[in-house]
């Protein structure tokens, strides 16, 4: 099949390289010239894993081409993947492509416009001439999108035109093999199941947060409720982990879009209270550090282990290590970091700064240190050498900001130990 693809971000990236590496004849549409695409796209997919590969493979086999909108249009079906104030690009693609083919276009919508919007697309376009638009979540979690692409176990289509769902159903087969379950709804109630589903995991991941400070305040493990509370089959597991606040950027979006709806809608402020709360959770490893040295950290030497916004990823967006970072140079610190994905992000976000120096070792980051600041539960972070990082640290100080480590045997061997509601 011909497809193009519309947008320059991870899931119109990750939709390309997929459909390309099935067999299609993929081109994209990002505003750019031939020259820049390689250069482009090492810029927007090198946060994620394995991306990078498909794509110069899609590329070298001709299967995937950068092009003009002008040629764009002579696919017959479209994907258009834009950030969500893009809304107003969305309508002239619509617009141009319906002039351009009248007959038998698919349009699928994997764009965070709201709830509504596909309909209000549609009615750009004639379905009586099968002119259709559709809508496909994006259910994509940064560090494994193109995973979560080709293997998915539940695809949620917005689409009430049989033709239209033929045509998808024919487009996701490669994917669709170990599926679990096709769910066919009409592109609203698409739109709004992916505002909810975001919705439920900020409200699962604040709750817990808000738990976990709570358990601070009264003596308790928050560890030993957590496992109560995911004992009840009612509750389960999922998003129950403490920590030192979310990040990311497309599940913020999400979240976003949705508190501004339910407060416009309904007077509702119960997603813009967990957002606000989230930016206070990230401050939560500073505040546990700054209490320990009696408010005054000037000229300590402070080291993060984790610079991402979660494992997986080199991506910083909304990391809990930005406002970190940002905190501790504030109150005049040294601060040695370490990723093993994100150092380079994190170089770029905050330039040359002589505060702060980015080491390739974790142990090596220790050198010296007042203490450590655990932000991103990468595993190699899960079980380290602590005698070597004894040797290392002038003062072994531990802050777990997301509850990895073992409190009681930290503290036999002579670790201070600071967890999230710990």
């Amino acid at each position: 099949m011909k497809i193009t693809v519309w947008g320059n971000e991870l899931p119109a990236w990750t939709s390309a390289a997929a459909l390309a590496e099935s067999g299609n004849h993929v081109q994209i549409v990002t505003g750019l010239d031939h020259s820049g695409n390689k250069n482009e796209i090492a810029f927007k997919v090198s946060n994620e894993p394995g991306l990078q590969q498909c794509l110069d493979q899609a590329i070298a086999d001709n299967r995937l081409v950068s092009v003009t909108a002008d040629e764009g249009q002579t696919a017959s079906s479209h994907i258009i993947c834009l950030n969500p104030d893009e809304y107003s690009t969305a309508k002239e693609i619509v617009q141009s492509l319906a002039k351009y083919q009248q007959n038998n276009l698919l349009i699928i919508n994997q764009s965070n416009f709201g709830v509504g919007s596909t309909d209000k697309l549609q009615l750009l376009l004639d379905e009586q001439n099968n002119q259709v638009m559709a809508y496909l979540p994006d259910m994509l979690a940064e560090g494994s999108a193109l995973k979560d692409f080709k293997h998915p176990e539940t695809l949620i289509v917005g689409c009430s035109n049989d033709w239209a769902m033929l045509n998808i159903k024919a487009l996701m087969r490669p994917f669709s093999q170990s599926l679990k379950q096709w769910m066919i709804m009409s592109p609203k109630e698409a739109e709004f199941t992916k505002f909810a589903n975001t919705g439920m995991l900020a409200l699962r991941l604040g709750y817990i947060n808000e738990l976990a400070n709570l358990a601070d305040q009264l003596d308790v493990d928050i560890e030993v409720i957590r496992e109560g509370m995911i004992s009840d089959p009612r509750i389960g597991p999922h998003y129950l982990h403490p920590g030192c606040g979310f990040g990311g950027l497309h599940f913020q979006q999400y979240i976003e879009g949705l508190s501004e709806l339910m407060e416009e809608a309904r007077n509702s402020k119960l997603l813009d209270t967990v957002l606000v709360e989230n930016e206070k959770q990230k401050e939560q490893p500073f505040r546990k550090l700054w209490r320990h040295y009696q408010c005054d950290l000037k000229d300590r030497t402070v080291t993060i282990w984790g610079l991402s916004f979660k494992p997986g990823t080199a991506s910083i967006d909304n990391a809990p290590s930005l406002k970190t970072i940002e905190t501790l140079l504030a109150q005049g610190c040294k601060i040695m970091v370490h990723d093993p994905e994100a150092s380079k992000n994190i170089a770029q976000y905050f330039g040359d700064n002589e505060q702060l120096e980015i080491v390739d070792c974790c142990y090596q980051a220790l050198q010296n240190s007042d203490g450590l600041l655990l932000l991103t539960e990468w595993p190699e972070y899960w079980s380290p050498e602590y005698d070597e990082m004894l040797n290392r640290m002038r003062s072994p100080l531990i802050v777990d900001g997301r509850n990895i480590f073992d409190k009681e045997m930290l503290q036999s061997l002579g670790f201070t130990y600071y967890g999230v509601g710990r």
